[in-house]
């Protein structure tokens, strides 16, 4: 039987499953939930972020005295003959793109490689969304770790996965936060963005 991917849009988490049990879990009993199955990931993730893009091109997103909802794209990288880690993130703004990008060498991170540098992408994200007041930022990942560790699906039994999900657990006292990920070099533009922009902080690519 051929693989289908389940692109949920519009659920309890959106994303990418890779069952219909798994599908069928985020968006029955969800009032007006939009998803869709496909036949490969590419497609799947085209149609998640086009409907994000309805969304912003409409004002549902971002509207004045209404709530507002950040997307943001966040990756990481990290160079050995450094040992340093670094992020990239990308704000996805109705009229313009804010990019943010750094990097680090905290020895409880530097262990996770380029893996730190996307939890402090995700970190960064949110803590732009809520200075600039926004109510819900949605975190657009490619490694499952950053989804996992702050929804408390995997344990964190790390110093850098402690933090950041402690992190994320006080953060949502001041906003709401949902992951949606992406497959890493498929040619999503903002994820590839991202991951320039986090090479860019290591001195590994001169793009932007």
């Amino acid at each position: 039987m051929a693989k289908k991917y389940y692109a949920v849009a519009v659920g309890k988490t959106p994303g990418i499953y890779f069952t219909w049990e798994d599908c069928k879990a985020q968006v029955e009993q969800y009032p007006g939930a939009v998803y869709k199955s496909f036949k490969t990931i590419a497609e799947a993730e085209r149609f998640c972020d086009s409907q994000r893009q309805l969304e912003v091109d409409s004002g549902l997103t971002e509207v004045e005295g209404k709530d507002k909802c950040l997307i943001a794209y966040v990756d990481g990288s990290y160079e050995h003959s450094l040992k340093r880690y670094a992020y990239g993130c990308v704000m996805v703004l109705p009229d313009e793109l804010v990019k943010l990008n750094g990097a680090g060498d905290d020895e409880d991170y530097v262990s996770m490689r380029n893996v730190a540098g996307e939890i402090l992408g995700s970190e960064k994200a949110i803590l732009w969304a809520v200075e600039h007041g926004y109510s819900e930022v949605v975190i657009y990942y490619d490694y499952e770790g950053i989804e996992k560790w702050a929804n408390d699906i995997w344990k964190a039994n790390k110093p850098g996965t402690i933090r950041y999900k402690r992190f994320v657990a006080e953060q949502r006292k001041n906003i709401k936060i949902t992951f949606h990920k992406v497959a890493a070099h498929t040619g999503v533009t903002y994820n590839e963005m991202a991951d320039e922009l986090a090479k860019t902080a290591l001195g590994m690519s001169t793009r932007f």
